[in-house]
């Protein structure tokens, strides 16, 4: 029998909730590689995507066969054969397409039927519907190459995909689209991917894939993933780089994410099928593992506004607890939203700030500096403060002062000086609690 760690789990889950929130309801578009497969890591994957199906996401998931087309014709003793990152589909290989994927849409249905206890599949009667949604025509003759029954999809029945996750189904697709005169068509799983998140507005589209995610510096696939791209800077790395004819190459899913974003999906995601449990982690967690591209960055260093009273609350309500903050009246900081800076991510707030005033005395006070634990020593700290400082100058004061009990070290390296409490404004110091014996620190503003 497993061991539950209240004292990590309870955590942990409060701070998967507000992603379990946010996600309910939403339609997610899952590209799957050949690769996931023939590396013994179906029934894994399945299990997550039966989690986040049990979670209330809609799911499309489009499989790839690329290594076991290439198993079937090496059995024949047919070449693989390619051009311009394009399988060339010949007749021998579309029929080892078509074995291909029959043996893979069994096998993935096999999969999502193991209602095993004890397992994240026991109790989840996941209901899985394919069919004929896909409308495809030839890729045709391309600088001279003739790809024969390669094609790119033409249109994705969205209405009928719709209706059946509406009704709680996953629906599995395989790269095979069919011309209104029923010629069959072998199509790149990429592509069928993002057409489909396409047609449906899904709000995510995720790759997991061979490669970890797009490395900060292309040149340097050693270098960290940059795990948050905005859809220009993408467009700016593809252009850079030559045209990928590789899975391996960094555009190669890059091109396909940066399609789907301008085509109106949210966000679309690279994530390592190396990793066990890849999609949780990137769909659950606040940095994910993998690389997501998004029409503009998610992360917002604003002003609140009353929307953001609750979750300014569900943060600095463990600092208060703890003693870190002096507890604050509720309806106080609905009155005084409009002095709160919070800095968000996807929706969900990760660090906020109030700034008080004291206009005679040029000064004010910096109150319920906050950021989550969970993404502590990113910076966001430092953000916050530069962002209240900025806003400080505009009133046209010349310091920011704050009182703190534990935290004094970190406001010294960030060039403030300890005073003696007696410098406080008047009416501030009339507020000041000598049995706390708070530390005030004072910063002038250049």
């Amino acid at each position: 029998m497993s061991l539950v760690f209240p004292h990590t789990f309870v955590p942990w889950f409060r701070a998967v909730a507000p992603y379990i929130h946010a996600y309910r309801g939403e339609t997610f578009v899952v590209g799957m590689t050949g690769e996931l497969v023939a590396a013994g890591k179906l029934n894994a994957f399945v299990q997550d995507l039966a989690i986040l199906h049990a979670m209330g996401i809609k799911i499309v998931l489009v499989h790839g066969f690329r290594p076991q087309v290439n198993e079937q014709l090496a059995a024949k003793g047919h070449p693989e054969r390619y051009a311009q990152g394009m399988r060339i589909t010949d007749a021998v290989t579309l029929d080892c397409a078509q074995e291909a994927a029959g043996q893979l849409r069994f096998e993935i249905e096999a999969a999502f039927s193991q209602g095993l206890p004890n397992t994240p599949m026991a109790n989840a009667a996941v209901r899985v519907v394919s069919g004929n949604f896909l409308t495809a025509r030839p890729v045709g003759i391309v600088d001279g190459v003739d790809f024969v029954h390669s094609g790119v999809v033409r249109k994705v029945d969205a209405t009928a995909i719709q209706k059946a996750i509406d009704i709680g189904a996953i629906v599995l697709l395989s790269p095979f689209g069919f011309s209104p005169t029923g010629e069959a068509f072998n199509l790149s799983m990429e592509d069928v991917a993002t057409s489909t998140a396409i047609a449906l507005q899904a709000d995510k589209l995720l790759f997991v894939c061979e490669v970890s995610g797009v490395p900060e510096n292309p040149s340097d696939p050693d270098s960290p993933i940059d795990t948050e791209l905005a859809v220009i800077d993408a467009q700016r790395m593809l252009a850079a780089q030559p045209k990928p004819t590789s899975p391996l190459d960094v555009g190669f899913y890059l091109q396909h994410c940066v399609r789907a974003c301008l085509g109106g999906v949210e966000r679309s995601h690279i994530l390592p099928l190396a990793v066990d449990g890849a999609l949780l982690q990137e769909v659950y967690t606040h940095d994910g593992i993998g690389t997501m591209v998004v029409d503009e960055k998610l992360e917002s260093l604003r002003e609140a506004s009353s929307d953001d009273v609750a979750g300014i609350i569900a943060l600095i309500e463990p600092f208060e607890r703890d003693g870190t903050l002096i507890k604050r009246d509720r309806t106080e900081i609905e009155r005084d939203i409009e002095v709160y800076t919070v800095i968000e991510h996807d929706g969900v707030i990760f660090g906020c700030a109030a700034l008080y005033p004291y206009v005679e005395a040029k000064t004010a006070e910096m109150a319920a500096l906050t950021v989550s634990p969970n993404v502590q020593g990113q910076g966001d700290g430092d953000r916050i403060l530069k962002r209240v400082e900025q806003r400080a100058k505009a009133m046209g004061l010349s310091s920011i002062f704050v009182l703190t009990t534990r935290t004094m070290h970190w406001f010294i390296k960030r060039g403030f000086a300890q005073v003696d409490p007696e410098w406080l404004p008047e009416e501030r110091k009339r507020k000041y609690n000598w049995d706390r014996r708070s530390q005030v620190l004072v910063k002038k503003l250049s």
